[in-house]
This record gives structure tokens, sequence and C-alpha cells, in this order.
């Protein structure tokens, strides 16, 4: 596996190849991101991982300077899940300027949910995004399902711009008690990681009383968002979205059993933890 800093270096190392499957992280890996690195293998191609800690998709008070930074430990994680190449920039290379040219998703699907309560957060990612595919012009992307908006937004953009890669979205991996694996679970004290659970289940709460036959979507979300916040939590969104385009469903696509997805982000003690569940009626 090789190990590398410069794009100059990304690019030599590089010519002549044909097709690539990217994995971008902000490092501290863990099982979730190895799987990714496990499904753009399947592809056949070289697999790159990018390791950059963006400062773009952090807003003023978030953890950008505490983010883990564990190159060394992340290195030898990607090499033993069979990595071709890392690329791990630091921040003057990939932005050697200030990046005041920037992508900018539609608002109908930017500045709700996660783009409501983190305002500039997808142009941060979109914008990084745009910028690793130049860097390494993969023919496959690998991103994880438990980041759905994200998901969905970065599909969105190779889409309307036309780029020549495929964006793959894979299964959210959990813990053995269903936790969604995640960096930022390593925030959580011993008693919070216990009670991190209630998270999933109240989202499968939500799906099972849609599956069950109730169609208050509102009574439901706000059942369970009063029972998250009795134990403690502090929540942005608990909440039925169609997967189409994050919309609330109408009675008439309940009617219709169009595909939801239920999708939640929540704050205990420090950590702010997100999930997603999806839902078939």
């Amino acid at each position: 596996m090789q190990v590398i800093h410069t794009l100059a270096d990304l690019r030599a190392v590089l010519a002549g190849s044909t097709k690539t499957a990217l994995v971008p992280t902000m490092g501290n890996l863990h099982e979730g991101h190895l799987a990714l690195l496990r499904e753009a293998a399947l592809h056949g191609f070289p697999v790159v991982a990018t390791i950059f800690v963006n400062r773009l998709q952090f807003l003023p008070h978030e953890d950008f300077d505490q983010y883990p930074r564990t190159l060394e430990r992340d290195c030898q994680l990607l090499e033993g899940a069979g990595c071709d190449i890392v690329f791990a920039p630091g921040e003057s290379e990939l932005y050697p300027e200030p990046q005041t040219f920037k992508v900018t998703p539609p608002a109908a699907l930017g500045d709700l949910l996660e783009g409501e309560f983190r305002p500039g957060f997808f142009t941060g990612v979109c914008t990084v995004v745009m910028k690793l595919f130049q860097c390494v012009q993969p023919a496959v992307a690998v991103f994880g399902q438990k980041d759905y908006q994200q998901l969905m937004v970065i599909k969105a953009m190779a889409r309307q711009f036309a780029l020549p890669v495929e964006i793959v979205g894979a299964s959210t991996v959990r813990a053995g008690d269903g936790l969604a694996l995640s960096s930022r679970n390593g925030y959580l004290s011993q008693d919070e990681r216990a009670e991190a659970t209630a998270l999933a289940r109240a989202l499968r709460a939500i799906a099972a009383a849609l599956r069950e036959g109730a169609r208050d979507v509102a009574a439901i979300e706000a059942t369970q968002k009063a029972e998250l916040d009795a134990r403690g939590w502090k929540t942005d969104y608990l909440t039925v979205r169609r997967r189409v385009d994050l919309l609330p469903p109408t009675p008439d696509d309940l009617a219709a059993k169009t595909p939801l997805v239920a999708l939640a982000a929540s704050r205990l003690g420090r950590t702010r933890l997100i999930d997603n569940l999806e839902i078939e009626l």
C-alpha cells in the first residue's frame, strides 16, 4: 500500500490508470469505514482511500480542532483491509489558497434536516468531494448510507454535473447492540455508550408503528422524540420522510406505500449522533 501526501505524487502514481474506486474519509477509522473499502474492492479496481479532515464542513462551534487525527493507525487498518493507495494531504496541499469557489447544493435538498441544523455543511461536503474527485478521478466512489442525506446530495451533484463517477451507497454497519458505527461514538462515556442505543430503538419504533397501520406521522414522531428527550437527549430532528426527496409524506404517499426513511439527529451529552432506517409499508 502506498501512502501519498501531495497531489503531484498522487497524479504520478495514478498516471495511466483508467479506473479506480474511491473511499473518502476523515480518518479515525472504524469497521464501518473498512466495510466501505470492501464494497469498493468488489468493483475490481485499485482502491484509493482519502484521509482529510475538511475544515469547510465544520461550523465554528464544532469539533474541527479536536477531531482525532490517527493517521498511523488508520493506515494500518487500511492496509489490512486491502487498500492500494492512501491519499492523506495536509490542509495547505488540498487548499493552497482560500477555497472561494464552492459547490452549493439546492436549498430544497441541502437546507433541510442536517442543512437546517448545520448551515453550510453540505456546501463544505460537496466542495471537498468535488475536489477529491478531481484529484483521484475515480470510476466509482463509495459512501455510507448512515449519512443518508449526504449520500443523496452527492448523488445529485454527480448527476447534475455529469461526473463520470458511479456513486455507490454502502449499508450502515452497526454494533451488536444496534448502534450505528461512527467516529464520534468514541466521544461517548461508558454510560452514554450504553444509552446511545436508544436512538436506533426510536427509529425502529417509528418503523414498527407505520408498518402496523398507524398513519398519524406527526404523532408517531412526537412520541418517540418525547421519549428520547425524557432520557436526557437533545433532539434536532426525528422524522419520517420520502426517500425520493426527503420531504414529509402525504396521506396519499402513505396510502400508496411510497418508500420512506426515518432519520434522526440528537445530542447525548456533548456528542451529536445521527442515524436512519428505511421503511417499507
